[in-house]
Protein backbone atom coordinates (compact mmCIF):
# COMPACT_ATOMS: atom_id res chain seq x y z
CA UNK A 1 0.00 0.00 0.00
CA UNK A 2 1.19 3.56 -0.59
CA UNK A 3 1.08 5.83 1.48
CA UNK A 4 1.18 9.83 0.98
CA UNK A 5 1.61 11.90 3.94
CA UNK A 6 0.77 15.92 3.67
CA UNK A 7 3.34 18.47 6.19
CA UNK A 8 2.92 22.02 6.64
CA UNK A 9 4.95 24.14 4.67
CA UNK A 10 5.96 25.46 8.25
CA UNK A 11 7.54 22.52 9.26
CA UNK A 12 11.88 22.33 8.40
CA UNK A 13 12.51 19.50 5.98
CA UNK A 14 15.57 19.06 6.99
CA UNK A 15 15.07 17.85 10.42
CA UNK A 16 12.18 15.67 9.26
CA UNK A 17 11.48 12.14 8.83
CA UNK A 18 10.23 10.27 5.84
CA UNK A 19 6.91 10.54 5.13
CA UNK A 20 6.97 6.17 4.42
CA UNK A 21 7.92 5.53 8.19
CA UNK A 22 5.00 6.79 9.08
CA UNK A 23 2.75 3.76 7.65
CA UNK A 24 3.16 1.73 10.56
CA UNK A 25 2.24 4.28 13.51
CA UNK A 26 -1.05 5.09 11.00
CA UNK A 27 -1.96 1.34 10.68
CA UNK A 28 -1.68 0.95 14.59
CA UNK A 29 -4.02 4.28 15.20
CA UNK A 30 -6.43 2.77 12.41
CA UNK A 31 -6.56 -0.52 14.51
CA UNK A 32 -7.09 1.16 17.66
CA UNK A 33 -9.70 3.26 16.93
CA UNK A 34 -11.71 0.46 14.79
CA UNK A 35 -11.35 -1.92 18.10
CA UNK A 36 -12.73 0.95 19.81
CA UNK A 37 -15.88 1.83 18.12
CA UNK A 38 -16.51 -2.24 17.74
CA UNK A 39 -16.72 -2.68 21.77
CA UNK A 40 -18.61 0.58 22.06
CA UNK A 41 -21.20 -0.73 18.72
CA UNK A 42 -21.68 -4.31 21.20
CA UNK A 43 -22.78 -2.91 24.29
CA UNK A 44 -24.71 0.22 22.80
CA UNK A 45 -23.47 2.96 25.35
CA UNK A 46 -23.29 6.63 23.31
CA UNK A 47 -20.25 8.45 23.90
CA UNK A 48 -20.56 11.33 26.58
CA UNK A 49 -21.18 14.45 24.13
CA UNK A 50 -21.21 18.05 25.59
CA UNK A 51 -24.89 19.22 24.89
CA UNK A 52 -25.05 22.62 23.04
CA UNK A 53 -26.63 25.56 24.72
CA UNK A 54 -30.07 25.30 24.01
CA UNK A 55 -30.49 21.73 23.12
CA UNK A 56 -33.33 19.13 24.23
CA UNK A 57 -31.80 16.86 27.24
CA UNK A 58 -32.40 13.26 26.02
CA UNK A 59 -33.76 12.28 29.53
CA UNK A 60 -37.35 14.14 28.51
CA UNK A 61 -40.20 11.17 29.69
CA UNK A 62 -43.36 11.21 28.28
CA UNK A 63 -46.69 10.51 30.04
CA UNK A 64 -50.09 9.48 29.91
CA UNK A 65 -52.82 8.18 32.04
CA UNK A 66 -55.59 5.38 31.42
CA UNK A 67 -58.68 7.80 32.10
CA UNK A 68 -61.80 5.15 30.71
CA UNK A 69 -61.70 2.65 33.33
CA UNK A 70 -59.63 2.07 36.99
CA UNK A 71 -57.55 -0.72 37.47
CA UNK A 72 -58.42 -0.47 41.14
CA UNK A 73 -60.52 0.76 43.64
CA UNK A 74 -59.58 0.94 47.03
CA UNK A 75 -61.53 2.20 50.52
CA UNK A 76 -62.27 5.43 50.73
CA UNK A 77 -60.87 5.23 54.25
CA UNK A 78 -57.95 3.62 52.17
CA UNK A 79 -54.93 5.66 54.88
CA UNK A 80 -56.28 5.09 58.24
CA UNK A 81 -54.26 5.37 61.31
CA UNK A 82 -53.99 3.00 64.70
CA UNK A 83 -53.38 3.96 67.95
CA UNK A 84 -51.17 1.64 70.30
CA UNK A 85 -52.87 0.81 74.05
CA UNK A 86 -49.35 2.27 75.30
CA UNK A 87 -50.89 5.00 75.89
CA UNK A 88 -53.09 3.83 79.00
CA UNK A 89 -49.76 2.99 80.29
CA UNK A 90 -48.26 6.37 80.13
CA UNK A 91 -51.07 8.68 80.30
CA UNK A 92 -51.82 10.21 77.22
CA UNK A 93 -55.05 8.66 76.54
CA UNK A 94 -56.81 11.34 79.00
CA UNK A 95 -55.45 13.80 76.61
CA UNK A 96 -57.32 12.76 73.81
CA UNK A 97 -60.01 15.60 73.84
CA UNK A 98 -57.05 18.17 73.16
CA UNK A 99 -58.52 20.31 70.51
CA UNK A 100 -55.23 20.56 68.60
CA UNK A 101 -55.36 16.38 68.69
CA UNK A 102 -58.45 16.37 67.33
CA UNK A 103 -57.62 19.09 64.61
CA UNK A 104 -54.69 16.95 63.37
CA UNK A 105 -57.02 13.66 63.37
CA UNK A 106 -59.79 15.33 61.72
CA UNK A 107 -57.32 16.25 58.79
CA UNK A 108 -57.31 12.98 57.87
CA UNK A 109 -60.63 11.79 58.18
CA UNK A 110 -62.42 9.74 56.79
CA UNK A 111 -60.69 6.88 58.27
CA UNK A 112 -60.08 4.07 60.50
CA UNK A 113 -58.38 4.38 63.55
CA UNK A 114 -57.36 0.83 65.00
CA UNK A 115 -57.00 0.75 69.25
CA UNK A 116 -54.30 -2.33 69.25
CA UNK A 117 -50.59 -2.76 69.32
CA UNK A 118 -48.22 -5.27 71.29
CA UNK A 119 -49.96 -4.57 74.26
CA UNK A 120 -53.35 -5.37 73.01
CA UNK A 121 -53.17 -8.82 73.99
CA UNK A 122 -52.37 -7.82 77.81
CA UNK A 123 -55.58 -5.40 77.89
CA UNK A 124 -58.09 -6.19 80.35
CA UNK A 125 -61.31 -3.88 80.28
CA UNK A 126 -62.81 -3.04 83.72
CA UNK A 127 -66.25 -1.11 84.21
CA UNK A 128 -65.14 1.38 86.57
CA UNK A 129 -65.91 5.07 86.11
CA UNK A 130 -62.58 6.63 88.35
CA UNK A 131 -60.57 3.75 89.66
CA UNK A 132 -58.23 7.18 90.91
CA UNK A 133 -60.83 8.13 93.07
CA UNK A 134 -62.23 4.90 93.94
CA UNK A 135 -58.39 4.10 95.53
CA UNK A 136 -58.26 7.37 97.00
CA UNK A 137 -53.97 7.28 97.26
CA UNK A 138 -52.83 11.03 96.71
CA UNK A 139 -50.47 10.02 94.28
CA UNK A 140 -49.64 11.69 90.62
CA UNK A 141 -51.89 9.55 88.93
CA UNK A 142 -54.41 10.83 91.37
CA UNK A 143 -53.53 14.24 90.82
CA UNK A 144 -53.97 14.40 87.10
CA UNK A 145 -56.86 12.54 86.40
CA UNK A 146 -58.69 14.84 88.69
CA UNK A 147 -56.91 18.18 87.39
CA UNK A 148 -58.32 16.53 83.71
CA UNK A 149 -61.26 15.79 85.58
CA UNK A 150 -61.94 19.47 86.13
CA UNK A 151 -60.97 20.83 82.97
CA UNK A 152 -63.85 18.60 81.18
CA UNK A 153 -66.45 19.81 83.85
CA UNK A 154 -65.09 23.79 83.65
CA UNK A 155 -62.81 24.12 80.21
CA UNK A 156 -64.40 22.17 77.61
CA UNK A 157 -65.74 23.44 74.18
CA UNK A 158 -68.91 22.03 72.96
CA UNK A 159 -68.19 21.30 69.38
CA UNK A 160 -69.85 21.75 66.07
CA UNK A 161 -70.49 18.16 65.59
CA UNK A 162 -73.01 17.11 68.55
CA UNK A 163 -71.30 15.83 71.88
CA UNK A 164 -68.21 16.59 71.17
CA UNK A 165 -65.80 17.64 73.85
CA UNK A 166 -63.05 19.22 72.89
CA UNK A 167 -60.41 20.82 75.60
CA UNK A 168 -57.38 23.49 75.91
CA UNK A 169 -55.47 21.59 78.42
CA UNK A 170 -53.20 24.23 80.19
CA UNK A 171 -49.20 24.21 79.86
CA UNK A 172 -48.51 23.07 83.22
CA UNK A 173 -50.76 20.17 82.83
CA UNK A 174 -48.94 19.33 79.76
CA UNK A 175 -45.46 19.43 81.10
CA UNK A 176 -46.40 17.01 84.02
CA UNK A 177 -48.23 14.47 81.56
CA UNK A 178 -44.55 14.96 79.83
CA UNK A 179 -42.41 14.19 82.36
CA UNK A 180 -44.47 11.57 83.45
CA UNK A 181 -44.76 9.75 79.98
CA UNK A 182 -40.88 10.14 79.78
CA UNK A 183 -40.79 7.95 82.80
CA UNK A 184 -43.24 5.11 81.62
CA UNK A 185 -41.64 5.03 78.17
CA UNK A 186 -38.50 3.55 79.83
CA UNK A 187 -41.05 1.11 82.06
CA UNK A 188 -42.53 0.35 78.68
CA UNK A 189 -38.69 -0.07 76.59
CA UNK A 190 -37.78 -2.65 79.23
CA UNK A 191 -40.54 -4.76 78.57
CA UNK A 192 -40.32 -4.77 75.12
CA UNK A 193 -36.74 -5.97 75.64
CA UNK A 194 -37.05 -8.28 77.73
CA UNK A 195 -40.69 -9.41 76.52
CA UNK A 196 -42.24 -9.32 79.86
CA UNK A 197 -45.58 -7.61 79.68
CA UNK A 198 -47.39 -6.09 82.53
CA UNK A 199 -51.46 -6.48 82.32
CA UNK A 200 -52.98 -2.84 81.48
CA UNK A 201 -56.27 -1.99 82.75
CA UNK A 202 -59.36 -0.19 80.62
CA UNK A 203 -61.40 1.19 82.55
CA UNK A 204 -65.26 2.62 81.30
CA UNK A 205 -63.91 5.98 81.73
CA UNK A 206 -60.81 5.59 79.52
CA UNK A 207 -63.25 3.61 76.68
CA UNK A 208 -65.51 6.69 76.74
CA UNK A 209 -62.66 9.05 76.18
CA UNK A 210 -60.91 6.83 73.42
CA UNK A 211 -64.42 6.67 71.60
CA UNK A 212 -64.81 10.30 72.06
CA UNK A 213 -61.72 11.17 70.02
CA UNK A 214 -62.29 8.61 67.34
CA UNK A 215 -66.00 9.97 66.81
CA UNK A 216 -65.00 13.50 67.31
CA UNK A 217 -62.33 13.13 64.71
CA UNK A 218 -64.43 11.55 61.76
CA UNK A 219 -62.68 8.44 62.38
CA UNK A 220 -64.50 4.92 63.13
CA UNK A 221 -62.79 2.95 65.62
CA UNK A 222 -61.19 -0.86 65.59
CA UNK A 223 -61.24 -2.46 69.04
CA UNK A 224 -58.10 -5.16 69.04
CA UNK A 225 -59.21 -7.67 71.70
CA UNK A 226 -57.09 -9.35 73.95
CA UNK A 227 -56.46 -12.79 72.35
CA UNK A 228 -54.25 -14.27 75.25
CA UNK A 229 -56.58 -15.01 77.56
CA UNK A 230 -56.69 -18.65 77.20
CA UNK A 231 -58.91 -21.60 79.07
CA UNK A 232 -56.56 -24.30 79.93
CA UNK A 233 -57.55 -26.18 76.90
CA UNK A 234 -55.90 -23.19 74.90
CA UNK A 235 -59.74 -22.15 73.51
CA UNK A 236 -59.92 -18.53 74.06
CA UNK A 237 -61.20 -16.94 77.53
CA UNK A 238 -63.79 -14.20 76.45
CA UNK A 239 -65.38 -12.93 79.64
CA UNK A 240 -63.53 -9.88 79.44
CA UNK A 241 -64.30 -9.23 76.09
CA UNK A 242 -67.77 -9.74 76.81
CA UNK A 243 -68.12 -7.15 79.07
CA UNK A 244 -66.05 -4.49 77.08
CA UNK A 245 -68.80 -5.85 74.44
CA UNK A 246 -72.25 -5.36 76.54
CA UNK A 247 -70.34 -2.31 78.27
CA UNK A 248 -69.72 -0.63 74.15
CA UNK A 249 -73.28 -1.94 73.18
CA UNK A 250 -75.07 -0.21 76.54
CA UNK A 251 -73.25 3.14 75.15
CA UNK A 252 -74.74 2.50 71.64
CA UNK A 253 -70.72 2.91 70.59
CA UNK A 254 -70.66 1.86 66.80
CA UNK A 255 -66.99 0.17 66.87
CA UNK A 256 -65.49 -2.70 64.59
CA UNK A 257 -63.51 -5.43 66.16
CA UNK A 258 -60.11 -7.62 66.02
CA UNK A 259 -59.19 -10.38 68.18
CA UNK A 260 -54.96 -9.80 68.89
CA UNK A 261 -52.04 -8.46 67.51
CA UNK A 262 -49.26 -10.72 65.80
CA UNK A 263 -50.51 -14.34 66.58
CA UNK A 264 -47.10 -15.60 65.46
CA UNK A 265 -45.48 -13.92 68.18
CA UNK A 266 -47.30 -15.45 71.25
CA UNK A 267 -44.60 -18.11 72.29
CA UNK A 268 -42.19 -15.58 72.35
CA UNK A 269 -44.23 -12.98 74.11
CA UNK A 270 -45.93 -15.11 76.28
CA UNK A 271 -45.14 -19.12 76.47
CA UNK A 272 -48.20 -20.33 74.52
CA UNK A 273 -48.25 -20.50 70.75
CA UNK A 274 -51.91 -20.49 69.27
CA UNK A 275 -52.05 -22.01 66.19
CA UNK A 276 -54.16 -21.09 63.00
CA UNK A 277 -56.90 -23.64 63.42
CA UNK A 278 -57.03 -22.48 66.71
CA UNK A 279 -57.24 -18.82 66.16
CA UNK A 280 -59.47 -19.18 63.32
CA UNK A 281 -62.19 -20.95 65.89
CA UNK A 282 -61.23 -18.46 68.25
CA UNK A 283 -62.98 -15.71 65.64
CA UNK A 284 -65.74 -18.24 64.81
CA UNK A 285 -66.47 -17.52 68.52
CA UNK A 286 -66.32 -13.86 68.90
CA UNK A 287 -68.60 -13.90 66.20
CA UNK A 288 -71.28 -15.64 67.59
CA UNK A 289 -70.76 -12.92 70.70
CA UNK A 290 -71.45 -10.49 68.11
CA UNK A 291 -74.75 -11.59 66.95
CA UNK A 292 -77.07 -11.62 69.55
CA UNK A 293 -75.79 -8.02 70.82
CA UNK A 294 -78.24 -5.95 68.28
CA UNK A 295 -75.62 -3.08 67.90
CA UNK A 296 -73.18 -5.59 66.84
CA UNK A 297 -75.10 -8.21 64.81
CA UNK A 298 -73.33 -7.05 61.87
CA UNK A 299 -69.96 -5.29 63.02
CA UNK A 300 -67.42 -5.65 60.73
CA UNK A 301 -64.60 -8.43 62.31
CA UNK A 302 -60.64 -8.34 60.95
CA UNK A 303 -58.20 -10.06 61.78
CA UNK A 304 -55.60 -12.09 62.17
CA UNK A 305 -53.10 -9.30 62.26
CA UNK A 306 -49.98 -11.42 61.45
CA UNK A 307 -46.27 -10.42 60.95
CA UNK A 308 -44.09 -10.77 58.46
CA UNK A 309 -45.64 -13.29 55.83
CA UNK A 310 -42.28 -15.35 56.94
CA UNK A 311 -42.39 -19.56 56.60
CA UNK A 312 -43.92 -20.00 59.67
CA UNK A 313 -46.21 -16.97 59.45
CA UNK A 314 -47.55 -18.03 55.93
CA UNK A 315 -48.37 -21.49 57.46
CA UNK A 316 -50.63 -19.77 60.50
CA UNK A 317 -52.50 -17.93 57.89
CA UNK A 318 -53.19 -20.90 55.94
CA UNK A 319 -54.52 -22.34 58.94
CA UNK A 320 -57.03 -19.24 59.94
CA UNK A 321 -57.92 -19.37 56.45
CA UNK A 322 -59.04 -22.87 56.65
CA UNK A 323 -61.57 -22.25 59.23
CA UNK A 324 -62.40 -18.66 59.36
CA UNK A 325 -61.88 -17.20 55.65
CA UNK A 326 -65.59 -16.11 55.65
CA UNK A 327 -65.72 -14.92 59.03
CA UNK A 328 -63.20 -11.92 58.89
CA UNK A 329 -64.62 -8.88 56.18
CA UNK A 330 -60.66 -8.40 55.33
CA UNK A 331 -57.75 -10.30 55.73
CA UNK A 332 -54.87 -7.98 57.92
CA UNK A 333 -51.16 -8.24 58.41
CA UNK A 334 -48.29 -5.99 59.47
CA UNK A 335 -45.23 -4.59 58.00
CA UNK A 336 -41.72 -2.92 59.05
CA UNK A 337 -38.85 -1.59 56.99
CA UNK A 338 -36.21 -1.38 58.72
CA UNK A 339 -34.78 -1.58 62.34
CA UNK A 340 -34.13 1.34 63.71
CA UNK A 341 -31.14 0.97 65.40
CA UNK A 342 -29.56 0.61 62.41
CA UNK A 343 -30.80 2.99 60.23
CA UNK A 344 -29.41 5.60 58.22
CA UNK A 345 -30.73 8.26 56.46
CA UNK A 346 -29.47 7.08 52.89
CA UNK A 347 -31.77 3.95 53.32
CA UNK A 348 -34.89 5.85 52.81
CA UNK A 349 -33.40 6.13 49.24
CA UNK A 350 -32.74 2.65 48.24
CA UNK A 351 -34.70 1.18 46.01
CA UNK A 352 -34.55 -2.17 46.88
CA UNK A 353 -36.12 -0.97 50.34
CA UNK A 354 -38.76 0.46 48.78
CA UNK A 355 -39.74 -2.73 46.79
CA UNK A 356 -39.89 -5.32 49.70
CA UNK A 357 -43.17 -4.71 50.42
CA UNK A 358 -44.44 -6.04 46.77
CA UNK A 359 -43.14 -9.79 47.24
CA UNK A 360 -44.58 -10.12 50.54
CA UNK A 361 -48.15 -8.42 49.15
CA UNK A 362 -48.03 -11.47 46.55
CA UNK A 363 -47.63 -14.45 49.17
CA UNK A 364 -50.20 -12.93 51.35
CA UNK A 365 -52.53 -12.76 48.36
CA UNK A 366 -51.47 -15.96 47.52
CA UNK A 367 -52.84 -18.10 50.74
CA UNK A 368 -55.86 -15.58 50.34
CA UNK A 369 -56.87 -16.37 47.00
CA UNK A 370 -56.79 -19.98 47.74
CA UNK A 371 -59.79 -20.44 50.03
CA UNK A 372 -61.83 -16.54 49.71
CA UNK A 373 -60.75 -15.54 46.28
CA UNK A 374 -61.71 -11.83 46.38
CA UNK A 375 -61.36 -11.23 50.20
CA UNK A 376 -59.91 -7.65 50.88
CA UNK A 377 -56.79 -7.38 52.58
CA UNK A 378 -55.42 -4.68 54.95
CA UNK A 379 -52.23 -3.67 55.97
CA UNK A 380 -51.92 -2.93 59.30
CA UNK A 381 -49.90 -1.74 61.77
CA UNK A 382 -47.33 -0.53 58.69
CA UNK A 383 -44.25 1.43 60.53
CA UNK A 384 -40.96 2.18 58.35
CA UNK A 385 -38.49 1.52 61.50
CA UNK A 386 -39.21 -0.18 64.57
CA UNK A 387 -37.94 0.33 67.99
CA UNK A 388 -39.70 3.29 68.11
CA UNK A 389 -37.48 4.99 65.23
CA UNK A 390 -34.44 6.76 65.13
CA UNK A 391 -34.15 10.54 66.32
CA UNK A 392 -33.19 12.60 63.15
CA UNK A 393 -33.78 9.90 60.72
CA UNK A 394 -37.69 8.56 61.51
CA UNK A 395 -38.78 11.89 61.89
CA UNK A 396 -36.89 13.52 58.78
CA UNK A 397 -38.07 14.38 55.29
CA UNK A 398 -36.31 11.64 53.99
CA UNK A 399 -38.66 9.47 55.55
CA UNK A 400 -41.53 10.73 53.66
CA UNK A 401 -40.18 8.92 50.68
CA UNK A 402 -40.75 5.16 52.54
CA UNK A 403 -44.24 6.65 53.39
CA UNK A 404 -45.34 7.97 49.89
CA UNK A 405 -44.01 4.90 48.39
CA UNK A 406 -45.99 2.59 50.39
CA UNK A 407 -49.30 4.00 49.31
CA UNK A 408 -48.63 3.98 45.96
CA UNK A 409 -47.89 0.55 45.90
CA UNK A 410 -50.39 -0.71 48.21
CA UNK A 411 -53.07 0.83 45.97
CA UNK A 412 -51.81 -0.43 43.08
CA UNK A 413 -51.51 -3.64 44.15
CA UNK A 414 -54.92 -3.88 45.40
CA UNK A 415 -54.52 -3.52 49.01
CA UNK A 416 -58.11 -2.05 50.16
CA UNK A 417 -56.23 -0.29 53.35
CA UNK A 418 -53.14 0.72 55.53
CA UNK A 419 -53.24 1.19 58.64
CA UNK A 420 -50.24 4.02 59.96
CA UNK A 421 -48.93 2.93 63.45
CA UNK A 422 -49.01 5.01 64.98
CA UNK A 423 -50.82 8.49 64.85
CA UNK A 424 -50.00 9.97 68.59
CA UNK A 425 -47.57 8.30 71.00
CA UNK A 426 -43.58 8.42 72.22
CA UNK A 427 -41.18 8.51 69.45
CA UNK A 428 -40.33 8.85 65.83
CA UNK A 429 -42.16 7.26 64.15
CA UNK A 430 -45.95 8.83 64.65
CA UNK A 431 -47.44 11.39 62.83
CA UNK A 432 -47.75 13.79 66.33
CA UNK A 433 -45.27 14.33 68.74
CA UNK A 434 -46.30 14.68 72.44
CA UNK A 435 -46.50 18.67 71.80
CA UNK A 436 -49.24 17.92 69.78
CA UNK A 437 -46.99 19.14 66.58
CA UNK A 438 -46.64 16.86 63.31
CA UNK A 439 -44.03 14.44 63.30
CA UNK A 440 -42.38 13.22 61.14
CA UNK A 441 -42.77 16.11 59.45
CA UNK A 442 -42.98 15.32 55.99
CA UNK A 443 -45.02 12.15 56.94
CA UNK A 444 -48.24 13.95 58.29
CA UNK A 445 -48.00 16.72 55.35
CA UNK A 446 -48.04 14.02 53.17
CA UNK A 447 -50.71 12.28 54.49
CA UNK A 448 -52.73 15.20 54.32
CA UNK A 449 -52.55 16.19 51.22
CA UNK A 450 -53.11 12.68 49.99
CA UNK A 451 -56.29 12.69 51.77
CA UNK A 452 -57.23 15.97 49.88
CA UNK A 453 -56.16 15.29 46.74
CA UNK A 454 -56.39 11.50 46.31
CA UNK A 455 -59.79 9.45 45.78
CA UNK A 456 -59.71 5.59 45.28
CA UNK A 457 -59.98 4.93 42.08
CA UNK A 458 -56.29 3.82 40.95
CA UNK A 459 -55.77 4.60 36.93
CA UNK A 460 -53.02 2.76 35.29
CA UNK A 461 -49.66 5.05 33.91
CA UNK A 462 -47.92 4.91 30.76
CA UNK A 463 -44.91 6.36 30.35
CA UNK A 464 -41.89 6.68 27.47
CA UNK A 465 -38.23 7.35 28.16
CA UNK A 466 -37.44 5.42 31.37
CA UNK A 467 -34.88 2.59 31.55
CA UNK A 468 -34.30 -0.31 33.74
CA UNK A 469 -30.94 -0.39 33.71
CA UNK A 470 -28.67 2.66 34.17
CA UNK A 471 -26.98 4.40 31.23
CA UNK A 472 -25.72 7.29 30.66
CA UNK A 473 -28.24 10.26 30.04
CA UNK A 474 -30.74 7.77 30.83
CA UNK A 475 -33.61 7.75 33.76
CA UNK A 476 -33.81 4.65 35.13
CA UNK A 477 -37.75 3.37 36.27
CA UNK A 478 -37.22 2.24 39.83
CA UNK A 479 -35.74 5.76 40.89
CA UNK A 480 -38.38 7.82 39.33
CA UNK A 481 -41.83 6.15 40.34
CA UNK A 482 -45.37 7.81 39.19
CA UNK A 483 -48.82 7.04 40.78
CA UNK A 484 -52.29 7.91 39.21
CA UNK A 485 -55.61 8.33 40.92
CA UNK A 486 -58.62 10.32 40.23
CA UNK A 487 -58.76 13.32 42.05
CA UNK A 488 -60.48 13.18 45.20
CA UNK A 489 -64.11 14.18 44.67
CA UNK A 490 -64.95 15.68 47.55
CA UNK A 491 -62.58 18.22 47.48
CA UNK A 492 -64.40 20.64 45.84
CA UNK A 493 -61.61 22.95 44.28
CA UNK A 494 -61.02 20.38 41.20
CA UNK A 495 -64.36 18.78 39.03
CA UNK A 496 -64.86 15.65 39.00
CA UNK A 497 -62.79 14.31 36.09
CA UNK A 498 -59.68 15.33 37.39
CA UNK A 499 -56.55 13.50 37.89
CA UNK A 500 -53.68 13.44 40.81
CA UNK A 501 -50.35 12.31 40.24
CA UNK A 502 -47.75 12.05 42.65
CA UNK A 503 -44.59 11.82 42.00
CA UNK A 504 -40.97 10.52 43.70
CA UNK A 505 -37.84 11.32 42.33
CA UNK A 506 -34.99 10.08 43.84
CA UNK A 507 -32.47 10.89 41.44
CA UNK A 508 -29.71 13.32 41.91
CA UNK A 509 -30.71 15.61 38.86
CA UNK A 510 -34.22 16.87 37.88
CA UNK A 511 -36.26 15.36 35.52
CA UNK A 512 -38.48 16.65 32.70
CA UNK A 513 -41.90 15.16 32.49
CA UNK A 514 -43.85 16.17 29.34
CA UNK A 515 -48.09 15.16 29.40
CA UNK A 516 -49.06 13.36 26.87
CA UNK A 517 -52.45 12.00 25.17
CA UNK A 518 -55.48 12.96 27.37
CA UNK A 519 -53.45 15.57 29.43
CA UNK A 520 -51.72 17.02 26.80
CA UNK A 521 -52.74 21.08 27.25
CA UNK A 522 -54.14 20.77 30.89
CA UNK A 523 -53.73 23.36 33.69
CA UNK A 524 -51.78 21.46 36.54
CA UNK A 525 -51.84 22.45 39.40
CA UNK A 526 -48.41 21.75 41.84
CA UNK A 527 -47.96 20.61 45.82
CA UNK A 528 -43.94 20.37 45.60
CA UNK A 529 -42.72 18.88 48.72
CA UNK A 530 -39.28 20.38 50.06
CA UNK A 531 -37.22 20.06 53.26
CA UNK A 532 -36.76 23.31 54.91
CA UNK A 533 -33.89 24.62 55.90
CA UNK A 534 -30.08 23.75 56.01
CA UNK A 535 -30.28 20.33 56.85
CA UNK A 536 -31.29 18.90 53.52
CA UNK A 537 -33.21 15.36 53.71
CA UNK A 538 -32.57 15.23 57.22
CA UNK A 539 -34.44 18.24 58.11
CA UNK A 540 -37.46 17.83 60.14
CA UNK A 541 -39.30 20.82 58.40
CA UNK A 542 -41.30 21.06 55.21
CA UNK A 543 -42.23 23.33 52.66
CA UNK A 544 -45.12 23.38 50.22
CA UNK A 545 -44.24 25.36 46.95
CA UNK A 546 -41.66 27.26 49.04
CA UNK A 547 -43.75 28.15 51.81
CA UNK A 548 -43.01 26.12 55.17
CA UNK A 549 -45.90 24.17 56.59
CA UNK A 550 -46.66 24.85 60.46
CA UNK A 551 -49.94 25.14 61.94
CA UNK A 552 -51.55 28.51 62.68
CA UNK A 553 -51.13 29.82 66.14
CA UNK A 554 -54.89 29.32 66.77
CA UNK A 555 -54.56 25.99 66.75
CA UNK A 556 -56.25 25.01 63.19
CA UNK A 557 -53.98 23.42 59.71
CA UNK A 558 -52.83 25.88 57.31
CA UNK A 559 -54.22 26.51 53.71
CA UNK A 560 -52.31 23.90 51.43
CA UNK A 561 -52.05 26.33 48.36
CA UNK A 562 -50.82 24.90 44.99
CA UNK A 563 -49.00 26.91 42.46
CA UNK A 564 -50.52 27.05 38.83
CA UNK A 565 -48.34 25.74 36.20
CA UNK A 566 -49.22 26.92 32.86
CA UNK A 567 -51.24 24.66 30.20
CA UNK A 568 -48.54 22.67 28.19
CA UNK A 569 -45.63 23.42 30.55
CA UNK A 570 -43.20 20.21 30.78
CA UNK A 571 -43.50 19.57 34.84
CA UNK A 572 -40.14 19.68 36.07
CA UNK A 573 -39.52 17.54 38.97
CA UNK A 574 -36.49 18.62 41.57
CA UNK A 575 -33.94 16.03 42.55
CA UNK A 576 -34.89 13.96 45.94
CA UNK A 577 -38.46 15.47 46.25
CA UNK A 578 -42.24 14.20 46.08
CA UNK A 579 -44.96 15.88 44.97
CA UNK A 580 -48.66 16.09 44.24
CA UNK A 581 -49.79 17.20 40.52
CA UNK A 582 -53.66 17.96 39.47
CA UNK A 583 -54.16 17.88 36.37
CA UNK A 584 -57.78 20.13 35.98
CA UNK A 585 -60.48 19.34 33.84
CA UNK A 586 -59.27 16.23 31.89
CA UNK A 587 -62.92 14.87 31.84
CA UNK A 588 -61.38 11.52 32.66
CA UNK A 589 -64.53 8.65 31.91
CA UNK A 590 -63.15 7.04 35.04
CA UNK A 591 -63.17 9.42 37.44
CA UNK A 592 -66.77 11.19 36.45
CA UNK A 593 -68.82 9.05 38.21
CA UNK A 594 -68.35 7.81 42.06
Amino acid sequence: MRVLCAFPEAMPSSNSRPPACLAPVALFLALLLHRSLSSQAGDRRPLPVDRAPGMKEKTLILLDVSTKNPVRTVNENFLSLQLDPSIIHDGWLDFLSSKRLVTLARGLSPAFLRFGGKRTDFLQFQNLRNPAKSRGGPGPDYYLKNYEDDIVRSDVALDKQKGCKIAQHPDVMLELQREKAAQMHLVLLKEQFSNTYSNLILTARSLDKLYNFADCSGLHLIFALNALRRNPNNSWNSSSALSLLKYSASKKYNISWELGNEPNNYRTMHGRAVNGSQLGKDYIQLKSLLQPIRIYSRASLYGPNIGRPRKNVIALLDGFMKVAGSTVDAVTWQHCYIDGRVVKVMDFLKTRLLDTLSDQIRKIQKVVNTYTPGKKIWLEGVVTTSAGGTNNLSDSYAAGFLWLNTLGMLANQGIDVVIRHSFFDHGYNHLVDQNFNPLPVSDYWLSLLYKRLIGPKVLAVHVAGLQRKPRPGRVIRDKLRIYAHCTNHHNHNYVRGSITLFIINLHRSRKKIKLAGTLRDKLVHQYLLQPYGQEGLKSKSVQLNGQPLVMVDDGTLPELKPRPLRAGRTLVIPPVTMGFYVVKNVNALACRYR
